[in-house]
C-alpha cells in the first residue's frame, strides 16, 4: 500500500471549510443586527419627533385656552353677547382656622343627639 495525502488534505479542507461557514455566519448576524439596530433608531426618531410635535400642539392648546379664559377676553364676550353676568367676588373668611378646628367637636356633640322617638301600641278586643 501507499501512502497518500488524503486522509490529511481532506480534514483539513474541511475543517477550512467549517471555519468559513462559521466566520460568515458570524459576519451576517453582525450584519442583521446592525440593520435591527438602524431601525429601531428610526423608529425612536419619529416617535421622539411625533412626542416633540405633540407637545407643541398641546402648549399652542394650552396657550390658546389661558388666552380665552382671561379676564378680559372673559368680560368682552360678556358684553359682546349682552349676558349681564357679573364678575364674582371672593369673600374672605373671617373666622380663624383654629376657632374653626376647636369648635367642631362641640358641633358634632350637638348635632349627633338621639331623638326620643315614642310608639303607640293598639289593643284588640
Amino acid at each position: 500500500m501507499r501512502p497518500t495525502n488524503q486522509a490529511f488534505v481532506s480534514p483539513f479542507v474541511i475543517c477550512t471549510l467549517v471555519a468559513i461557514c462559521f466566520t460568515g455566519s458570524i459576519g451576517l448576524g453582525t450584519v442583521w443586527m446592525r440593520h435591527q439596530i438602524s431601525l429601531v433608531a428610526n423608529a425612536n426618531k419619529q416617535l421622539e419627533t411625533r412626542l416633540a410635535e405633540l407637545k407643541r400642539h398641546l402648549a399652542e392648546t394650552t396657550t390658546a385656552i389661558e388666552t380665552e379664559q382671561s379676564p378680559a377676553v372673559l368680560m368682552q364676550r360678556n358684553l359682546g353677547m349682552n349676558l349681564g353676568l357679573v364678575p364674582s367676588t371672593v369673600v374672605g373668611v373671617t373666622e380663624s382656622a383654629a376657632q374653626r378646628l376647636a369648635g367642631k367637636p362641640s358641633r358634632t356633640l350637638l348635632n349627633d343627639r338621639a331623638v326620643p322617638v315614642s310608639f303607640r301600641i293598639a289593643a284588640g278586643p
